[in-house]
């Protein structure tokens, strides 16, 4: 399975992305290098959604419509 998340950064911006093990990946965004180059500065970041798809494929597709969706659309997307 592989999930699509949304984090909310300290600075009130969301980021998204995609990964098999979502809690291990919102640990790396706030304490590892790992995270993305994005959040790293905008720690410390909360999971605010999470769904859940077949296969990568399928995540991906969703990642990239999620991120061409306007701040308040993702906002009712959270809700």
């Amino acid at each position: 399975m592989w999930y699509v998340y949304i984090l909310e950064c300290s600075d009130k911006t969301y980021y998204t992305g995609i990964a098999k093990d979502p809690e291990k990946r919102l640990n790396e965004h706030n304490q590892e290098k790992s995270g993305a180059k994005y959040t790293r500065a905008r720690r410390p970041v909360k999971m605010v959604y999470k769904a859940k798809y077949k296969n990568r494929s399928m995540a991906q597709k969703e990642e990239i419509r999620i991120k061409k969706l306007a701040r308040k659309e993702k906002k009712l997307l959270i809700i």
